[in-house]
């Protein structure tokens, strides 16, 4: 089944939509819920507001939407900043597996919409090495991160991978650090001056990301395991086959995967960072991982372990949801 992917052609978008319809073929029989927590930034607020009274037909239609968007977008970012060597569908095709790995991530959350600003980051992220203007871009990434940190808070933790983005991208310049802590720090001064207007200053702090380092109580059932098991595997394959490839990468495009690394690392960690969010949170985390995980399709040469991998994929979905369609 790899190989349908493995080509850069509209015919490949068919076949995502084919293959997102076959991974959340439970839909069929209970559409996407709103899982939401209004202490996580203003975009569950908004969701709340918005999306509770809808119809739950209109809910299915959103979380593909948003899905195949999602997929083919941040495909074509990779593909035009050249991070394969080949150009194909396989980080699309990895996204829409993902999505249906663990039962949380297959509802509406704000994880799920928060994606779009993250992919918006990474573009912008992806730009700063050959930019003649940094200034710009940089002002521009502490902008949008101080928009995402209020949007959703567990996209904090995008500050440290943005940190470690500037200092293996650029050489080190203090002009450049103090743009893009001015540019974090503009959403927070209008919102700042937007609460004290209108007498809310005490309620700032409602915006502001709570920590809370702690493990999470995950419920530890046969289903999660072969999930979790699945998802380890995928990472630790793509891992192994981008660090055999990676010497023949461009210095540019190497710099760019150890951000994409780094970002893996950093938002896997969400449950275990903020308070009070649950296990749909680490969605967010499927935006690098799509791209690690991609390489365990795009680099072997034969076909076998590609195939076994998504067969692992497969069965595990199914597995997952059998007992929910039948029921």
């Amino acid at each position: 089944m790899v190989f349908l992917f493995k080509d850069k052609s509209v015919v490949n978008i068919l076949f995502l939509v084919l293959l997102s319809i076959g991974v959340h073929f439970h839909f069929f029989t209970s559409n996407p819920v709103l899982l939401i927590n209004t202490n996580d930034g203003v975009l569950p607020l908004l969701m709340q507001r918005y999306l509770t009274n809808i119809n739950p037909n209109f809910l299915f239609i959103l979380y593909m939407a948003a899905l195949l968007i999602q997929a083919i977008r941040l495909n074509f970012l990779f593909i035009e900043v050249k991070l394969f060597q080949q150009a194909d569908y396989t980080v699309a095709m990895t996204y829409v597996l993902l999505s249906g790995l663990f039962l949380p991530w297959c509802n509406i959350t704000p994880a799920l919409l928060a994606n779009f600003l993250l992919i918006w980051l990474v573009i912008k992220i992806v730009q700063l090495y050959n930019q003649p203007n940094p200034k710009e871009v940089l002002f521009n990434i502490g902008i949008l991160t101080g928009i995402s940190m209020i949007a959703y808070h567990p996209i904090a933790l995008m500050m440290m991978v943005i940190v470690f983005a500037l200092a293996i991208l650029r050489p080190f310049k203090l002009q450049e650090w103090f743009v893009l802590i001015m540019g974090i720090l503009v959403p927070y001064y209008f919102l700042g001056a937007w609460l004290f207007v209108t007498d809310q200053l005490n309620a700032i702090i409602q915006y502001l990301p709570e920590l809370d380092f702690e493990i999470p109580k995950f419920i530890f059932n046969k289903s999660f395991i072969i999930s979790l098991s699945v998802f380890v595997v995928s990472f630790l394959a793509g891992f192994i086959y981008w660090q055999q490839f990676n010497s023949r990468l461009v210095i540019q495009t190497r710099k760019n995967w150890s951000v994409l690394l780094l970002m893996s690392l950093f938002l896997i960690g969400v449950p275990f960072v903020f308070k009070s969010v649950g296990f749909e949170a680490s969605f967010i985390c499927i935006v690098p991982v799509s791209a690690i995980v991609s390489n365990a399709f795009s680099y072997p040469r034969r076909p076998i372990f590609p195939n076994f991998l998504f067969l692992l994929f497969i069965l595990a979905i199914v597995y997952n949801y059998w007992d929910l369609v039948n029921n």
